[in-house]
């Protein structure tokens, strides 16, 4: 062996040899597992450090003692029965609605009133909850962070004494995607603890089952609603198993504990306790009601076209329209001076200065400056043309850009137009009417339906399939009189 290949030899078993040094038991599965550049207390250490952040990012915490009790008690429940109950935990309902839920090392964890607003009954909360305590009790944060140390340190070692660049931008690889998400065999691991601790509670563990079917719909109808094919789409970047995959292994271990006697469901406990909690946006956020648009913090609102679906984002508003049309609503850089730039200005030198546009031209919009301008540009799925408006707001400088397939922008023109000058500040009166959406428990009457009682839903389309997202959980029944049901009303 020549003396370059022992070096290397010699250097590649250092990572070996952390691995072996660095083994500690996982006190949820007895297994072996590797945590070496993470301690407990540094994952507690973690977790506190990232909690703000969590808030800040998440639109806080939702504001409802009594929800916020309820959830505890649930989470407390089910970390008493795991392998750490000496961690203190702390579970927080984020003023979120996407559904959604994680955990931060430490016993952090986190659930969305958007998950909740999804949600059935108590089991299927204590399902998620359970989850993401596997998570936190098998150290799944230490395992990915001391793997991708391990990873990058060897690969780095590897790449600096052969030369090779290809394997230096190995290694950034190797850590971006073990930080970005849990793997499969974690998310696996995590589900079984559920099931364990679920059933130690005496939580019915198919609630587990059956939330992970109603996600998968959600997530198919929320697809539809985006002019999207309903299938899921999964990228190199993407660990996590596909939620049919979940589903399944989800009821293969539910129904291996077969049936607990007394078992919870807890429906009605949990219908009590989410009647009246804000379904959509806050205020705060800003609010959808049907297809109009409305921001009584920031004093303005708009209307889109009839067909369109509004989607509220983190920075911008989106609509998605038939024809593969689309509208995206957001703010103007608040870093930028605008104060004595012309709209015509801004958007040539500041929005797209880089794109060839036609105008741009002055507008004035209930009283407001503005300036349009067009342009044709390439997207995915084709060519696409352009119709960017910006509005100056006593506030902030506003945008819209209309996007179109060419074939169909003179469709959409006049009712483009019509988005453009309905932006407008409120008046008193609607700024105080500007209350969010909530949901409401009713108990189904004797000549009520599915149909009937969704076509009060606030919603633009497929209202029925909506309804049934939401209440699909009558023991698998037909509605009958008596039933009580969520619904959302404003």
């Amino acid at each position: 062996m020549s003396r370059t290949y022992r070096k290397i030899f010699s250097l590649l078993s250092l990572p070996a040899l952390a691995l072996l040094a660095g083994c500690s038991t996982n006190p949820a599965t007895g297994d072996q597992n590797f945590t070496a550049f993470m301690s407990e207390s540094q994952e507690i250490k973690i977790g506190q450090q990232e909690h703000p952040k969590i808030l800040k990012t998440h639109n806080g915490v939702y504001e409802d003692a009594a929800l916020l009790r309820y959830v505890n008690r649930v989470g407390n429940l089910l970390a008493s029965h795991s392998e750490l109950p000496e961690l203190k935990f702390h579970f927080t309902v984020l003023n979120d609605d996407i559904v959604n839920a994680f955990a931060l090392p430490g016993g952090y964890i986190y659930i969305s009133r958007g998950l909740l607003s999804l949600a059935e009954n108590e089991a299927e909360v204590a399902g998620v909850l359970a989850h993401e305590i596997g998570h936190v009790t098998a150290r799944h944060t230490a395992q990915r962070y001391s793997q991708a140390m391990a990873t990058n340190f060897g690969l780095a070692v590897l790449g600096a004494v052969v030369g090779s660049q290809a394997v230096s931008q190995v290694a950034g690889l190797g850590a971006q995607a073990w930080l970005q998400s849990y793997s499969r065999g974690h998310e696996m691991e995590a589900d079984q603890l559920a099931v364990r601790y679920m059933a130690r509670a005496g939580y019915s563990p198919k609630g587990m089952a059956t939330f992970f079917k109603k996600l998968e719909q959600q997530k198919k109808l929320q697809s539809l609603m985006a002019g999207k094919s309903g299938k899921e789409e999964y990228g190199l970047m993407s660990t996590h198993p596909r939620t049919s995959d979940r589903i399944n292994q989800a009821i293969k271990l539910a129904e291996s504990k077969g049936a607990i006697p007394g078992a919870r469901l807890g429906r009605n406990d949990y219908l009590n306790i989410v009647d009246g909690m804000i379904y959509g946006d806050d205020p705060k956020q800003g609010i959808r009601k049907g297809r109009d648009f409305i921001h009584p913090d920031l004093n303005f609102k708009f209307t889109v076209p009839p067909k369109f679906n509004l989607f509220n984002g983190s920075s911008q508003v989106l609509a998605r329209g038939p024809d593969q049309s689309v509208i995206i609503f957001d703010r103007a850089d608040p870093k930028l001076d605008l104060r004595d730039t012309p709209m015509t200005v801004y958007i040539r030198d500041f929005w797209v200065p880089r794109l060839k546009i036609a105008g741009p031209e002055r507008l004035e919009v209930n009283g407001m400056e503005a300036a349009t301008a067009t342009a044709t540009i390439n997207a995915d799925g084709g060519k696409r043309n352009v119709r960017l408006v910006a509005l100056r707001h006593p506030n902030a400088v506003y945008r819209f850009a209309f996007l179109t397939p060419p074939k169909v922008t003179s469709v959409f023109d006049t009712e483009f137009r019509r988005t453009t000058y309905s932006f407008n500040t409120l008046t008193d009166r609607e700024r105080r009417s500007a209350q969010p959406l909530r949901i409401g428990i009713i108990k189904v009457g004797k000549n009520d339906t599915p149909q009937s009682l969704s076509r009060t839903l606030p919603f633009e389309e497929r209202k029925l399939e909506w309804f049934e997202l939401i209440n699909k959980n009558l023991s698998h029944r037909d509605l009958q009189s008596g039933d009580r049901v969520k619904v959302i009303v404003h």
